[in-house]
């Protein structure tokens, strides 16, 4: 890359006509909303993935208003006066200690093949250094990105450049809600119901327990919880007093006739019971009460607890498999 000029803009010394700039703000979300779109057809995007999907301009407006330093951590490539792609940075620390640098970046098709993508990867990785030093993270901190497995062009470029893939997650839909299996009869002294106010943070510590000892966890505090509840569609199973498992399920606010199954979540000692196909079938009833036509969720393909099994008992089908990536970071 050359030296930025008065405007921001930074040439791309390895390929004329190309530069990079710092992001915008409210002028930028229409052209990568844009960005997106341009590529669903060469990428094979599902648009109603609760993944990654197609994020309209307000959507991306959202995400880049979550980020630390918007104007600093994504970068828009133009090309004749046009925006073409755009990468962004995002990081957060993991339950074992990891600090997880995740750059993804997006470049419409006809752009590709020309030094574009390799280009935006070195200035994700170059403002990661940065990052890290800064941080003081150096000791725990690693590389990462995503591409489902339907990105060829971005799995190409990503092993192509060190990166390993380290697990996946499978997205899955319950394609009609009017066809839901009966719920079987739960053990005595089980009893499956909304969750209220007072029973927040034992549904929020519920999740987390459960993936006590899982690799590639993201910390989840409680304040995160809060931040985004929507108990509308949230189950509990209780034992007596205690709370044995969770069914967090919410409506798409993007989309209403889409729900989502956030988490569902059996405690260990409460698990071979039943509880998690009871919990599911609730909230899969209250997404349709509410308006839901279809549901959405997605599990990692190693869980060892056989959810996928349950999932596709329920009558949910794969859709796609989204795929992370990571390398080690010199500072």
């Amino acid at each position: 890359m050359g030296v930025s000029s008065g405007d921001g803009l930074v040439p791309l010394e390895c390929v004329p006509g190309y530069v990079f700039r710092p992001y915008r703000g409210q002028e930028d979300h229409g052209a990568m909303a844009a960005v997106r779109l341009g590529c669903a057809k060469r990428d094979r995007i599902d648009a109603r993935s609760v993944v990654e999907g197609l994020p309209t301009a307000a959507e991306i407006a959202e995400a880049s208003a979550r980020l630390d330093d918007p104007s600093h951590d994504q970068v828009l490539v133009e090309h004749d006066g046009g925006v073409v792609g755009y990468s962004t940075i995002r990081w957060w620390q993991e339950r074992d200690g990891t600090w997880l640098y995740l750059h993804r970046g997006y470049l419409l098709p006809e752009h590709r093949g020309r030094g574009i993508g390799s280009a935006m990867l070195g200035w994700a990785e170059r403002r990661i250094r940065r990052l890290v030093r800064q941080h003081g993270t150096a000791r725990t901190a690693v590389l990462g990105a995503n591409a489902m497995a339907s990105e060829q062009d971005a799995t190409t470029l990503l092993l192509e450049t060190g990166y390993r893939r380290v697990f996946s997650l499978v997205e899955l839909e319950l394609a009609d809600l009017r066809q839901l299996p009966d719920r079987k009869t739960l053990p005595v002294g089980i009893r499956v119901g909304r969750i209220d106010p007072s029973s927040y943070r034992a549904a929020w510590k519920t999740v987390v327990d459960s993936y006590a000892g899982a690799a590639f966890t993201e910390r989840w505090t409680f304040e995160s919880f809060l931040a985004t509840a929507d108990p509308t569609c949230w189950r509990a199973a209780w034992e007596g007093k205690h709370m044995a498992g969770v069914a967090l399920c919410s409506i798409r606010r993007q989309d209403p006739t889409v729900g989502e199954v956030e988490e569902l979540s059996v405690r260990k000692e409460s698990r071979r019971l039943g509880l998690g196909r009871a919990l599911l079938l609730d909230g899969l009833r209250c997404l349709r009460e509410h308006g839901a036509e279809t549901a959405r969720l997605y599990t990692g393909t190693a869980n060892p607890h056989r959810s996928y099994d349950l999932y596709e008992s329920v009558g949910f089908r794969r859709q796609g498999e989204h795929v992370r990536y990571r390398k080690p970071i010199t500072v």
